[in-house]
């Protein structure tokens, strides 16, 4: 639990599990620093049995979805090197805090 060095719309490997796949990265959708879990697209897909719901227009049957996976399963894309990196950090002049790759030093933030 506490801080995570992965953001919502990170591009990441996952590098453990069923799903582990060096050559294709993948986005993380939504990160849950509590439990240390991040919902990365397309990764440890789940069937769900859902029930039609009417009034929230939602039709029943068997549904894949993605189910999350701990934070130590994924690593960080370098951008410039398309390549498993870990995080830093890094001041900007203008006093903004960036994450930067430690491969390339190339930004993570936008």
């Amino acid at each position: 639990m506490g801080k995570t060095r992965i953001k919502k719309e990170d591009m990441v490997y996952v590098i453990s599990g069923k799903d582990r796949d060096l050559t294709r990265a993948r986005r993380v959708l939504q990160v849950m620093p509590q439990t240390s879990r991040v919902l990365v697209e397309g990764a440890n897909l789940i069937k769900r049995h859902t029930r039609p719901n009417p009034q929230k227009n939602v039709k029943g049957g068997i549904v894949e979805r993605e189910s999350p996976i701990h934070l130590s399963n994924v690593v960080p894309v370098d951008p410039e090197t398309k390549r498993p990196t870990r995080v830093g950090g890094k001041r900007l002049a203008d006093g903004r805090l960036v994450r930067v790759a430690k491969r390339s030093g190339a930004q993570l933030d936008k």
